[in-house]
């Protein structure tokens, strides 16, 4: 794996005196890489990954699955070799059933930095293996939410502890015991996709499989969850999820991988806007035809600006194509978006750059991502001299209108939140003068980022 270089810091954010025009490849997608490696490390036999992410949620995702017992090895550059986790228990007897890897782990400490796959989806794992396993996280971490997942595995009867643990929150540590009986759960996941799909990865290898019932009015970012679904049927999982708000997972085998991971739909976002804020001409190829990834729709979102957006397939299939995206000469008035997730702070930097008024609408969840998106993307707008009105699960944008004052240049910060950086970096597009404070928190799903947007700024 590449050693990711440290830019500068602030980062001036390359500005665009013309058009832009490029074709970018995108790396893998960090939602599946994480979710294959964590359904690979409690698979039936060793799996092969083609086009894994290497950024630093997916490196701190390996090294948690090898703390607690998998072999994970990088054959190529993007593909690994994944051993999964020991011996399961007995199909028959006493303790029959799917169950957990066999064998004492001891004592073992995971570090899940800012990632909240890795935060989230690992601690149901750890509850299957024999062993302590403490979860921290970086101070940034400690604060983002957890207690659903930690609710619904008290609810199988997983024994944890520690100082987090009534608030919900890293860190805290799982008695795990080698098993786990599963059974109906009940949590609210209203406020992240994340609490269903910890619980649902591993639910194949519960005794009784699992019957996870959301209490919530409703799951944000629903892609994610048909994401997680969708890849458990493709290791030979059966998952109910006919009746709205609940999920079925029958217990037994999860069968090995030999597959490749799509490149990030969300990570294209910001190169795709560059078209628009420019009016210029970007191209990403690999393009799936069918996907469950949330980034699939820039497609319908990008034109609610004035872009054209056209997905020209190829093989004989046409399983993937190239998406391009080419800006018009001005950044129209979006209006109303609703449910962007992990899109909108990329949304948000072409709202403040289009011609008139746009709302983002029931994205109260980014409220709990790696900052508090909503009140980071209202501050660092009002940094440049732009008016956003932030309201519970919504941001308003006034836009640029006609004789209104331009945006200036100043120094935005990114809360250590990748995103963030991602919106700076559109807004330096247009605007003088702007510089990003530690641009390599890009690194935590797109290492090469700095590079990347320097080399399509400058053609």
């Amino acid at each position: 794996m590449s050693t990711f270089p440290a830019p500068l810091d602030p980062w001036p954010a390359p500005r665009a005196s013309s058009p832009v025009s490029g074709t970018v490849r995108v790396p893998g997608s960090k939602s599946l890489t994480n979710r294959y490696l964590v359904l690979a490390a409690l698979a039936d036999g060793p799996s092969r990954l083609r086009g894994v992410l290497d950024s630093r949620d997916s490196r701190l995702m390996v090294q948690a699955l090898v703390a607690l017992g998998a072999t994970i090895t990088e054959v190529a550059p993007g593909t690994v070799e994944v051993t999964p986790l020991p011996t399961p228990v007995p199909t028959t007897g006493p303790d029959a059933g799917p169950g957990g890897p066999g064998g004492p782990l001891g004592d073992v400490t995971i570090d899940c930095g800012l990632a909240g796959t890795v935060m989230r989806f690992v601690p149901p794992v750890a509850a299957l293996v024999s062993g302590t396993v403490r979860f921290t996280g970086d101070e940034a971490a400690l604060s983002r939410p957890m207690g659903p997942v930690l609710d619904g595995l008290a609810g199988l009867g997983v024994r944890m502890d520690g100082p987090g643990l009534d608030a919900g929150t890293l860190p805290f540590t799982v008695h795990g015991t080698g098993g786990v009986d599963g059974g109906r759960v009940e949590v609210d996941a209203s406020g992240s996709s994340q609490f269903v799909s910890a619980l649902l990865l591993a639910a194949p290898r519960f005794r009784d499989g699992l019957h996870l019932v959301h209490t919530g009015a409703t799951v944000p970012s629903p892609e994610h969850v048909g994401m997680t679904v969708a890849v458990l049927r493709r290791c030979g999982v059966q998952v109910d999820d006919s009746v709205p708000g609940e999920w079925r997972v029958s217990p037994g085998p999860i069968r090995a991988l030999d597959t490749a991971v799509e490149p990030d739909l969300s990570n294209a976002g910001p190169f795709l806007a560059a078209a628009v804020a420019t009016a210029g001409t970007v191209s990403v190829p690999d393009w799936p035809a069918q996907t469950t990834q949330i980034g699939d729709r820039w497609r319908s979102i990008l034109p609610a600006f004035g872009a054209r957006v056209d997905f020209s397939p190829t093989g004989p299939d046409g399983a993937t194509g190239t998406l391009t995206v080419t800006g018009g000469p001005r950044i129209t008035a979006p209006g109303e978006i609703a449910d962007t997730g992990e899109l909108a702070p990329t949304v948000a930097a072409l709202c403040l750059l289009a011609e008139g008024p746009g709302q983002l609408t029931r994205i109260g969840q980014l409220r709990g991502h790696e900052t508090d998106r909503l009140t980071a993307l209202a501050t660092e707008a009002g940094r440049i001299g732009g008016a956003v009105e932030e309201g519970r699960d919504h941001l308003v944008f006034t836009g640029l209108p006609a004789g209104a004052a331009p945006l200036h240049g100043a120094t935005l910060e990114t809360y250590e939140d990748h995103r963030m950086a991602t919106f700076a970096a559109v807004v330096g597009l247009a605007v003088p003068d702007v510089a990003i404070r530690n641009i390599a928190t890009t690194a935590k799903t797109m290492p090469d980022f700095p590079e990347m947007w320097t080399r399509l700024v400058g053609g």
